[in-house]
């Protein structure tokens, strides 16, 4: 068995709550004051609040799949999360550039599980799009689907790493 660094990464699941916590207050807000499918402009043109329900995954993949999509993506929140869970347990916590990544995944994918137990459909509210064009608007998202995103985009950039110095002397 590998030993695990002391001290670890899981300290930075800390920042995973709070980033659930600040998911779910956002979407109680949206639920409380929006309207259902009804916009409203933040800055006109480009982003609006707009309270959806998607049933699916990103840009609503599977939502008309009959119900079953609801246990599949919940349950793949789960192994998703348990699996960076131990990455991070493997982790020295002074990794950042690894720590942060999985932190934000976890979050983005537990977020959006409470609601999928919940309510059976994941709350959406931020619209962004380019009003200057005819292009339809990007699909409506959330803080959770953004620490998704942002998370996976960060294990991207940093494993691109600069190759270690060449040894000196020789």
């Amino acid at each position: 068995m590998m030993a695990l660094p002391k001290p670890n990464a899981l300290s930075w699941l800390g920042l995973s709550v709070l980033l659930i916590v600040a998911d779910q207050w956002s979407k109680a807000w949206a639920t409380a004051s929006l309207v259902y499918r009804q916009s409203v402009p933040v800055i006109e043109g480009y982003w609006d609040w707009t309270l959806v329900h998607n049933y699916g995954a990103a840009f609503s993949f599977l939502s008309d799949a009959g119900g079953w999509q609801r246990w599949f993506f919940g349950g793949l929140a789960v192994v998703i999360s348990a699996a960076l869970s131990v990455m991070l347990a493997r982790t020295p916590r002074s990794d950042w550039r690894t720590a942060l990544p999985f932190a934000l995944v976890i979050a983005g994918a537990l977020g959006n599980l409470v609601d999928r137990v919940r309510y059976g459909y994941v709350v959406d509210f931020v619209d962004w799009y380019l009003g200057f064009t005819d292009l339809p608007h990007w699909p409506a998202f959330n803080v959770a689907d953004a620490c998704i995103v942002v998370g996976a985009v960060l294990l991207v950039l940093f494993s691109f790493k600069a190759p270690d110095p060449a040894p000196k002397g020789g």
